[in-house]
């Protein structure tokens, strides 16, 4: 991929999926930086940071070796910063440490008629196989990787491809958008939330705590178009500036809406896949794929007026209304 059509996809991004920022936008251009030696890709607008995608392995803290689902990783994002630079997600939690910022992975796959836990680092792993991209061109940023789920870290099962990303939102704040793509190696892979029913899929662990807000939102069905979005809102612990995580979902998601599942005391709150009660199958020939926004603001967050415009504003094509789930084509449970 050369560097001229980077650019050019970058400013696509800008002009089509996030909008022109406005005048009181974040401030700065948009950047990153790979360090290879970390491996690790920071982005950062101006001279705030926004987040961290980490690709390579990260290793288990000291204070943590021996803690059970404590297990070195990677494929994830922290930190997740807000508008004012503090962190907004919790990584290798005390309480859970396998828990990891923002990261996309099940609770349960199966394979071989066994069954293992991406989602808690127990049997199947996400290995980093090659950093596609790492770009930034004026208000917007894009990371692009490939990883391979290995099941007992040493067979290959599943390609996965993740891309990120990051825009100007105006008013300070800031988008990351998702686009994660899932390619079986072998047969028989299938996915599913814990038990077939909890959790799984865009897993969020935030550090939002302080005077925490949490709100949730999906029209009925049979609403054109059908809207579907959250937020967490709150002080970060051991901060001091109030910021809000918004998630979108895109109608074109299989099984869309996906169910919402929160742990308010964990400052969790995530979109689910599959649908409950289902186990998802991972195709040889056509990829799985998911979208999601996250919308990070300063102070308390959106409110449902503004949240409703925000998820209209993902779903719209270029020139057209927003898409609903029938426009989208959206999957029906497999």
């Amino acid at each position: 991929m050369t560097a001229l059509f980077i650019a050019a996809n970058l400013w696509m991004i800008g002009a089509i999926s996030a909008g022109p920022a406005p005048a009181d936008s974040a401030g700065g251009a948009m950047s990153v930086r790979h360090d290879q030696d970390a491996g690790k890709v920071e982005v950062s607008c101006g001279d705030k940071p926004v987040l961290r995608y980490n690709f390579a392995t990260v290793p288990v803290p000291p204070a943590l070796k021996g803690k059970k689902y404590a297990e070195a990783r990677g494929d994830y994002i922290h930190p997740l910063y807000g508008p004012t630079g503090e962190a907004m997600t919790v990584d290798y939690a005390n309480d859970h440490p396998h828990h990891r910022g923002v990261y996309w992975a099940w609770p349960e796959v199966y394979y071989k008629g066994q069954v293992r836990d991406l989602h808690a680092l127990q049997g199947v792993f996400a290995r980093p196989s090659k950093l596609i991209s790492a770009a930034a061109a004026g208000d917007a940023a894009q990371i692009e990787a490939e990883n391979i789920w290995k099941w007992d870290d040493t067979e290959p099962i599943v390609r996965e491809r993740a891309t990120i990303r990051v825009s100007q939102a105006g008013g300070g704040g800031y988008f990351v958008d998702f686009e994660f793509g899932f390619e079986a190696l072998v047969d028989g892979v299938s996915v599913a939330r814990r038990g077939q029913k909890a959790y799984g899929g865009l897993n969020i662990r935030t550090a939002l705590q302080g005077e925490q807000k949490i709100l949730e939102h999906t029209d009925p069905a049979g609403a054109r178009p059908r809207r579907s979005y959250a937020q967490i809102a709150g002080v970060p612990t051991g901060g001091k500036q109030a910021a809000a995580i918004a998630i979108i979902q895109h109608a074109g998601n299989p099984a869309y809406p996906g169910d919402w599942v929160k742990f308010a005391n964990l400052g969790w709150l995530q979109p689910t896949f599959p649908a409950s009660g289902v186990k998802f199958p991972l195709s040889k020939d056509k990829p799985l794929v998911l979208r999601y926004r996250l919308w990070v603001q300063p102070g308390s967050g959106a409110g449902q007026e503004q949240l409703a415009k925000a998820w209209d504003a993902y779903n719209k094509p270029a020139g057209g209304a927003p898409k609903d789930a029938a426009q989208a084509k959206a999957g029906e449970k497999q």
